[in-house]
């Protein structure tokens, strides 16, 4: 069990992570991973406390969009949820956990990969710059408030949410 503290829900948890692919999404390697992408996105869309998620011009997954990384294999992804505990429940207790659990079969664990989240007031969309910037800014200080991953949580106020 966390202890959290959302200030009346004036903030929302914004995530963003990266990955390299371990081949293109046409590969049939890849086969599984997008043929499932649409299914998971779209439930994530009907979880509870889910706000927003970065897709393409298509309304297709981010997975689509071209990687501010200069990485045409990189795999971005950006979501916007209303606050920790709905995040974590799609991720650790959904389908979602599944690719989660298998992500090796779809992404190069031997490259850099990352994932971090950050609190941004209500009704803010986080760009791919602030994500670039997000991601930077924990390679160089790790977890901090400003930026975060599970490893240390930090809620709105910018103190270490402890676990029980």
């Amino acid at each position: 069990m966390i202890s959290l503290i959302e200030n009346d829900f004036m903030f929302h948890l914004a995530q963003a992570n990266i990955a390299r692919f371990k081949a293109p999404l046409h590969h049939p390697s890849m086969k599984e991973f997008v043929n499932f992408l649409e299914p998971v996105n779209k439930f994530a869309e009907e979880s509870k406390g889910f706000v927003w998620r970065l897709t393409d011009d298509d309304n297709r997954s981010a997975s689509y969009i071209e990687s501010p990384f200069q990485d045409e294999m990189m795999a971005i992804n950006v979501s916007v949820w209303e606050n920790m505990e709905y995040f974590k429940t799609f991720v650790y207790s959904s389908v979602h956990s599944y690719f989660l659990k298998n992500k090796k079969k779809w992404f190069d664990l031997s490259k850099p990969s990352q994932f971090v989240m950050w609190w941004i007031p209500v009704g803010e969309i986080p760009t791919l710059d602030i994500v670039k910037e997000k991601l930077e800014h924990h390679v160089a200080h790790g977890d901090s408030p400003e930026v975060f991953s599970m490893r240390s949580l930090f809620d709105i106020n910018g103190k270490p949410i402890k676990t029980l």
